[in-house]
């Protein structure tokens, strides 16, 4: 397998023209269009005092020739002098400038990539890699950042090759058509260069993305890898993607690193044909020494800042691509299809699917022509095998997903017509795994609403049960809860998750209970909790525990994306059908009434 085998663009990238890409990397400048002005201001000052130095050189040169005052001589040092600190002094504005515009640049770019990720639908993450994402916004971005900062070198540098050009062409039309002729020779040799750049620097940053997201897939499941006794496993991973890196960036590196070399050796063989050149024609009379000087550091001066470009042109490569990368993960299209946004008022929570179709890809069908309809103020309990379409159900009611036929009305609103912004707003759900994010439990509480006060979260948590759940907690709300809420159990993270509920106060909610056994105190604490939800709003309940599914208005049993079977748990266990079975398995030893089996000793004989 080559160095860039089983480097994989992600189904929503896209290749940009270096057009596209640079007309789109220049609105980000113009919000800072004074300063950049500023900064092409400097930069041609910058590039004429440059180009002004061999010329006073030059000059003395001439001058001692004819005389050889000592004035001459002071003033040429003074006038190098002077140059030689404004240059200092413009250049340190002009990087403290450019810094600034590019790092207000960076910060939009990423403020822009990050916003478009967070607004993708929940089955985007499900076929993209998170740590790949990341590497977007972070690697990918620093990368154009270093190359915007070499372009105001490069820039500084073009136009100096344009003053000394002018500058050559006063001195000796004729040797400055022998320097032309090397110019198409290196510009030839930098275009041929582009696409093999581009193609090295794409390949760099996928693997950089490979790499971080294995680092990141190593770093949340090393618990497990540590249960399992895998720590070894996950560094061979680690190591198989380090090294195909490594592959991947000496080839990077040795391509960009080839053309420098190449064009130098060039400048090289040129320059000394020239001083050869102009040393017979200035020993023939035909220019000054002066001028023959001002040639040869010229000629210099001209073949540095060319040979930076084409160099350049790889590592402007490099930041085309960081771009291109960036920008599509902005321009990926959304598979949630919005056909207006229509502004939600205060919903009744009645929700309809009529004739929905729904697969998560185009080969697999959870729901075929699935109908449901939920009154308003309604709990439903949705119980089922494992794949049976009650997750789905959730999901697509969130609008999460997007369904491929049928409708799903909300109040008699077509779902895909609403705002999704304020559609939201009116959800409340908490997952099978409730994530919480580092801080305290208060914190999280009041993650929808950050306007709430301790006194009112601490109000609103002594609803439950009189507030005991709190004394499980060490610190009460003022708990550190650790990354993703570790540092408590599964129990106290469903808890806290249908406090954020709670205070939120939704018309509509969805409860994803966890399968994870949960001591009695909790269990009660929770349904607590679960039924203080369910007095004000339509509920969707994906049941696990028996008080849940006791507790609902009705029972929907799901079987391969169909209803099986509604009705109260008492109608459905009279019934004696799917349900029933499902009751036996999973249900009933949950009930106070069960009793396991004793187990009889034979007798010995």
């Amino acid at each position: 397998m080559g160095a860039f085998g089983g480097l994989q663009a992600e189904a929503y990238d896209r290749q940009y023209s270096d057009q596209e890409l640079l007309l789109r990397i220049a609105r980000y400048f113009v919000p800072y269009r004074a300063k950049v002005v500023l900064l092409g201001i400097l930069i041609a000052a910058i590039a004429l005092a440059g180009a002004a130095q061999p010329i006073i050189v030059s000059r003395v040169l001439d001058a001692l020739v004819a005389s050889d005052r000592i004035g001459i001589v002071v003033g040429a040092v003074t006038a190098v002098l002077c140059i030689g600190v404004f240059n200092w002094g413009g250049n340190w504005v002009r990087r403290a400038t450019t810094a600034r515009v590019i790092a207000d640049v960076v910060t939009a770019l990423r403020e822009a990539a990050f916003n478009a990720s967070v607004g993708h639908d929940l089955s985007f993450f499900d076929e993209f890699h998170t740590g790949r994402i990341i590497s977007r916004i972070t690697s990918d971005t620093e990368e154009f950042a270093q190359v915007a900062q070499l372009v105001t070198d490069v820039l500084s540098q073009v136009l100096q090759m344009v003053v000394l050009m002018i500058v050559l062409v006063m001195v000796s039309w004729q040797l400055t058509l022998l320097v032309l002729v090397f110019l198409p020779l290196v510009v030839t040799m930098a275009l041929a260069f582009r696409r093999v750049a581009r193609r090295v620097t794409r390949a760099g940053f996928q693997v950089l993305a490979e790499v971080n997201a294995a680092i990141q897939e190593a770093v949340a499941g090393i618990a497990v890898a540590k249960n399992f006794r895998q720590e070894e496993a996950i560094y061979r991973q680690f190591r198989d993607v380090n090294d195909q890196s490594y592959r991947v960036n000496l080839r990077r590196g040795f391509t960009l690193g080839t053309l420098f070399p190449m064009l130098n050796g060039i400048s090289g063989l040129g320059t000394a044909f020239l001083v050869y050149w102009g040393g017979l024609t200035a020993s023939n009379g035909r220019i000054s020494v002066g001028d023959w000087y001002l040639f040869v550091l010229s000629v210099e001066r001209f073949w540095f800042p060319l040979i930076n470009i084409a160099a350049f042109w790889s590592q402007f490569q490099s930041g085309l691509s960081a771009a291109e990368r960036v920008f599509a993960l902005i321009d990926a299209e959304p598979t949630v299809h919005q056909i207006g946004r229509e502004p939600v008022e205060r919903l009744r929570g009645e929700i309809t699917f009529d004739q929905v179709t729904f697969g998560y890809t185009a080969d697999e069908r959870v729901l075929e022509a699935f109908s449901l309809n939920i009154r308003a103020g309604e709990s439903v309990a949705l119980v089922g095998h494992t794949g049976a379409g009650k997750s789905s159900i959730a999901r697509l009611i969130a609008r999460f997903y997007e369904f491929q036929g049928g409708q799903i009305l909300v109040d008699g609103h077509d779902i895909r017509r609403m705002d999704l912004d304020d559609y939201r707003r009116q959800l409340g759900i908490v997952s099978q795994a409730p994530f919480l994010f580092s801080g305290t439990v208060a914190d999280n509480i009041r993650y929808a609403r950050p306007d709430l006060d301790e006194g009112a979260v601490m109000e609103m948590a002594r609803r439950i049960g009189d507030g005991e759940w709190l004394e499980t907690l060490p610190e009460g709300l003022s708990t550190d809860v650790g990354e993703r809420g570790e540092w408590l159990s599964m129990g106290q993270r469903q808890l806290i998750a249908l406090m954020r509920v709670l205070v939120q106060e939704p018309a509509i909610f969805i409860l994803d209970e966890a399968t994870a056994s949960i001591d009695p105190f909790t269990e009660v604490q929770i349904q607590l909790a679960t039924d203080l939800i369910l007095r004000k709003s339509t509920s969707i309940l994906i049941a696990h525990r028996l008080s849940t599914v006791r507790s609902a208005d009705r029972i929907i049993v799901m079987g391969d994306g169909k209803i099986v079977e509604e009705g109260t748990h008492g109608e459905l266990v009279a019934v004696g059908g799917h349900y029933a079975d499902l009751y036996e398995t999973y249900f009933r030893h949950q009930s106070p009434e069960y009793r396991p089996p004793t187990v009889q000793k034979g007798s010995e004989g």
